[in-house]
């Protein structure tokens, strides 16, 4: 199923169309979900998308508890330079989530590759959600990282991430402008989706594109609702429980706007809030 959302650019914007893959391979299985994720781009692709992103882990799956060893990948392993061909092939960016191994260390990462198939940027998940991650993960600890894409600064995060609003903060005051979060969200958490990730979008005058799993893994069943919101809190898209592919336009101008008529940025106080990073200092 796919369905398109409109911001109402204004003339002369230059909106970037993004599509969010709510939707999942099994787990355990790169190559049914490369074969998945090349058929979602070309429909992208058709929807005149220039960026595509799926959930955390999308082509491994979440929990997959010992196989996780098994399934990790350099950041250049064979699954990035097949993502990179998918990519080049349909002319679409995409961000994708994997185990990333790295100097004997395993992270919960997620790669953006771009059009031409170049890899863009990498992160790796620096808040562990529960033993499931920790037992699987070490925490990466670059906390912003950001790439360009048609004109656009994006940054991203990792499910749990965006909870911290502190972490979210951070990339609006390095200038990100579309906000990525991969997420494997479940049952009954879904007021994450529904209620904290419009705040976080509001709060720190960004777009989010919140993309979950909406399949199950074992005991995990995951809720669904990925979104994409606006720097006003408005929901440009929203998923219900099932496979869906949501295309919608990022426009610039609206940003500008929310961030100009929305001064939460500008009137902050940052010499009052030494309290949040030194304990006992306030």
């Amino acid at each position: 199923m796919s369905r398109s959302g409109g911001t109402g650019a204004a003339i002369g914007a230059v909106p970037l169309r993004i599509a969010l893959d709510q939707g999942t391979a099994p787990g355990g299985d790169p190559r049914g979900a490369l074969t998945r994720l090349a058929g979602v781009a070309r429909a992208a692709a058709e929807a005149g998308a220039r960026l595509l992103v799926g959930p955390e882990m999308s082509l491994t799956g979440y929990n997959i508890g010992a196989d996780v060893a098994r399934l990790a990948e350099p950041s250049d392993g064979p699954v990035a330079r097949e993502v990179g061909r998918i990519a080049a092939e349909t002319g679409v960016a995409i961000a994708y989530g994997y185990p990333e191994s790295d100097g004997g260390r395993i992270y919960n990462a997620v790669q953006l590759v771009g059009a031409a198939g170049a890899p863009l940027a990498g992160y790796r998940k620096a808040h562990l959600f529960g033993e499931l991650d920790r037992a699987a993960y070490s925490p990466g600890d670059d906390p912003v990282v950001q790439a360009t894409l048609g004109g656009l600064r994006l940054g991203m995060l990792i499910c749990y991430d965006v909870e911290f609003p502190e972490a979210v903060r951070a990339h609006a005051l390095s200038g990100t402008e579309l906000l990525l979060v991969p997420t494997a969200l479940m049952h009954p958490h879904t007021g994450i989706a529904t209620s904290l990730v419009p705040a976080r979008a509001f709060e720190s005058q960004l777009y989010i594109a919140y993309v979950n799993r909406c399949d199950t893994e074992g005991e995990l069943d995951y809720c669904g609702s990925s979104c994409l919101v606006a720097p006003g809190g408005t929901e440009l898209l929203r998923a219900g429980a099932g496979e869906e592919l949501l295309v919608a336009d990022v426009d610039p101008t609206v940003l500008r706007t929310a961030r100009r008529d929305n001064t939460y940025l500008a009137d902050r106080r940052p010499g009052l809030y030494a309290a949040l990073t030194e304990p006992g200092s306030g």
